[in-house]
């Protein structure tokens, strides 16, 4: 048991925080595991299972990694939590100098320890911050310069430089859900039951599958509330077409012009999504590091769950990190299907 807590002790292995402490006879202190200190010699070095036991054996404990206290991980979440209220309740965005004094760490440090813990920069984190606050203005009601003042911004050319990284669309569409647009749609059968396609002036803005059609009819006045829905166009057969025939055969390239909807956050995860090659799948893990947030997993899988183009952004090639199927919107069924059409295509 010693010999596996020494090679602990030489890796610096913070899980062994908390598990047990170590004495240096030649210092007269103890150590957590993972204390930074340079390493004594193993003839030097006693175990303890409590910090009672190691200062009962007459040793103080260590100034550097305070093995008395917080283990420095759990000491550092709770520094970044309290950095992440107050940028969310400040009325402006603090600096990192004041959250790094906030924290008594430098700003150096305190950047690193934030972007580790967080998955993103504190700067990238006020930005989602404000960004959320301009989207809850806008739907409550607000007008457009009223919701960029209230969260935040200085002036609203600010805001607009970097509106639709933000939203992913302007501040007024976004506002809009749909007012003063025409969105033809048409519900069709498919290789996996009934298929809506909705389309704007830019391009398809939703392909929603079910067994429903009623049903589906019922999601897209829900997302599309305010616009004007027009159905039966005979000259919106080619772009249904098209998109039966995407489902079909999921594995085949497409080039249907989209109208993509979503947050800047989605708007990433869903291009990431486009670049996985048909017959092959990612994990969610796999999706959230490449969109540069490696712990905002649970948050990848909201966005795959939020996709409102079905097959076109294929959320269906993404499974669970042991390689299972996980959750899909129009049913795990489906997705299999979707999967195995791609394989065989593939092979």
């Amino acid at each position: 048991m010693d010999e596996v807590r020494w090679v602990q002790v030489q890796t610096r292995d913070s899980a062994a925080d908390g598990m047990f402490w170590y004495s240096v006879a030649t210092t007269g202190v103890y150590c957590r595991p993972s204390c930074p200190s340079r390493p004594a010699r193993r003839e030097h070095v006693a175990f303890h299972t409590s910090v009672a036991a190691a200062e009962a054996a007459g040793f103080r404990a260590c100034l550097r990694c305070n093995p008395a206290g917080a283990p420095p991980a759990t000491a550092n979440v709770a520094l970044v939590a309290a950095a992440c209220r107050t940028i969310e309740q400040a009325e402006t965005p603090p600096s990192l100098a004041v959250l790094a004094a906030e924290a008594k760490l430098s700003p150096t440090y305190f950047h690193r320890v934030f972007s580790s813990i967080v998955g993103i920069t504190p700067k990238a984190y006020i930005d989602a911050q404000r960004a959320a606050r301009v989207r809850a203005a806008l739907d409550e009601g607000c007008g457009v310069t009223e919701a960029i003042y209230r969260a935040g911004f200085n002036s609203g050319s600010r805001f607009y430089a970097k509106s639709t990284a933000a939203l992913g669309m302007t501040p007024s569409r976004f506002r809009a859900r749909g007012a003063q647009e025409t969105l033809r749609f048409a519900v069709a059968d498919c290789a996996l039951g009934s298929v809506l396609v909705a389309a704007s002036a830019v391009g398809v803005a939703a392909i929603l599958l079910g067994d429903d059609p009623e049903a589906l009819v019922r999601d897209l006045q829900q997302r599309f509330g305010q616009a004007e829905l027009i159905g039966g166009d005979p000259g919106f057969e080619a772009m249904v077409a098209k998109v039966i025939g995407l489902i079909a055969a999921p594995a085949q390239r497409h080039d249907l012009p989209l109208d993509i909807r979503g947050t800047a956050f989605q708007h990433a995860v869903w291009q990431a999504l486009q670049r996985i090659p048909p017959g092959q799948t990612a994990t969610y893990a796999d999706i959230a590091a490449a969109v540069g947030r490696p712990r905002a997993i649970r948050a990848v899988a909201g966005a795959c769950a939020a996709n409102p183009l079905a097959v076109a952004v294929p959320c269906h090639r993404v499974i669970r990190q042991d390689g299972t199927m996980s959750g899909y919107r129009w049913g795990v069924e489906r997705k299999r299907r979707l999967l195995t059409r791609e394989a065989e295509t593939k092979a």
